[in-house]
C-alpha cells in the first residue's frame, strides 16, 4: 500500500510541476496568490524534483517530507486566498485547474497531505 501511495503522491507533484511549467498564465496566477516573484519560476521545478525523488526511489523520504512541507505551505496560501472578496484562480495544475479557489481546493490538498503523511508513516 505504501508504494501505491508514494506513486500517487509523487505523480501529483510531477504532473502539477509540468502543468505549471507549460502554462503561460502560471506566473500571473502565482503572483495573484501572493507568491514572491523569485519563487514563481522555481516552484514547478521543485515539484517535479520532489515527485521524481519519490517515484524513482532515489530519495523517497526526502521527497515525501519535502512534498508534505510544500503542500502544507500551498494549503496555507489557499486558505488565505479563499478569504479574499474575489478569490483568484488556483492554477495549482496550470490551465487544467484555472478556476477560482474554493472549498474543493482545500479539501483536495488536505486529502493529498493525508496521502503523503500515511505514505511516509508506512515507509519509515
Amino acid at each position: 500500500m505504501a508504494v501505491v501511495l508514494e506513486i500517487v503522491f509523487g505523480a501529483v507533484f510531477v504532473a502539477s510541476g509540468f502543468l505549471k511549467r507549460n502554462d503561460p498564465g502560471w506566473p500571473q496566477a502565482a503572483l495573484a496568490l501572493g507568491t514572491p516573484r523569485w519563487l514563481v519560476g522555481p516552484i514547478p521545478i521543485l515539484e517535479v524534483v520532489l515527485g521524481v525523488a519519490i517515484i524513482s526511489g532515489v530519495a523517497p523520504r526526502f521527497g515525501l517530507i519535502g512534498g508534505c512541507v510544500v503542500l502544507a505551505g500551498f494549503t496555507v496560501v489557499l486558505l488565505r486566498a479563499i478569504r479574499m472578496p474575489e478569490p483568484p484562480v488556483c492554477a495549482c495544475f496550470g490551465q487544467w485547474s484555472a478556476k477560482p479557489i474554493g472549498t474543493g481546493s482545500i479539501v483536495r490538498n488536505a486529502v493529498l497531505l493525508v496521502v503523503g503523511i500515511v505514505a511516509l508513516a508506512l515507509t519509515y
